[in-house]
């Protein structure tokens, strides 16, 4: 059953299949994430490690990079299959605000079309609550209306619609953490 981890190594191959599904997708732009992997990582394991080394430490202060927020990046896995991440930025920036919000996810290609993203979404809010969000931000592009449904199912109340995105709230609720 999937479920959230936090990034590893162990899944180094898994996840370098999915860099590569993402960009060969034709269909969507790559998402950030792929090109803020380490170019180095994507080459050999002990530069892996640095980069999966690097992305749980900026769920500090400390770890963060400049122009970054704190922000908590967990894994979607089946097993020793990597289905996506989602990342959750601990406060917003005036920019975050316009673009990136609170919460980010993408799934694989591969993996699309299965109910992922929703899942994904679903277990993260009560993540994010006990990071102090009590209601999140969360948007899509304004033509991606499979990640409009996404949100709407978890929740997700209109807040507007700018030139590039659809910018939602969506509550936070207390319970499982999603985490295994």
């Amino acid at each position: 059953m999937p479920g959230f981890i936090d990034p590893t190594t162990g899944l180094r191959k898994s996840f370098l299949a999915a860099v590569a599904e993402f960009r060969a997708d034709r269909d969507y732009p790559a998402p950030w994430f792929v090109d803020d992997v380490d170019p180095q990582a994507l080459a050999d394991a002990w530069n892996f490690e640095a980069y999966v080394a690097r992305v749980l430490g900026e769920r500090t202060q400390t770890g963060v990079r400049s122009g970054f927020v704190p922000m908590t990046t967990l894994w979607w896995v089946d097993g020793e299959q990597f289905l996506g991440r989602l990342a959750i930025r601990h406060r917003l920036t005036p920019a975050l605000m316009e673009i990136g919000g609170h919460i980010g996810y993408d799934v694989r290609p591969s993996a699309r079309r299965q109910g992922h993203a929703t899942a994904m979404l679903a277990a993260a809010l009560p993540i994010a609550r006990l990071l102090g969000i009590s209601r999140a931000l969360v948007m899509c592009d304004r033509t991606n209306t499979a990640s409009q449904r996404v949100i709407e199912a978890n929740g997700g109340e209109l807040l507007d619609i700018t030139a590039q995105k659809r910018r939602y709230w969506v509550p936070t609720t207390e319970g499982d953490t999603g985490l295994r």
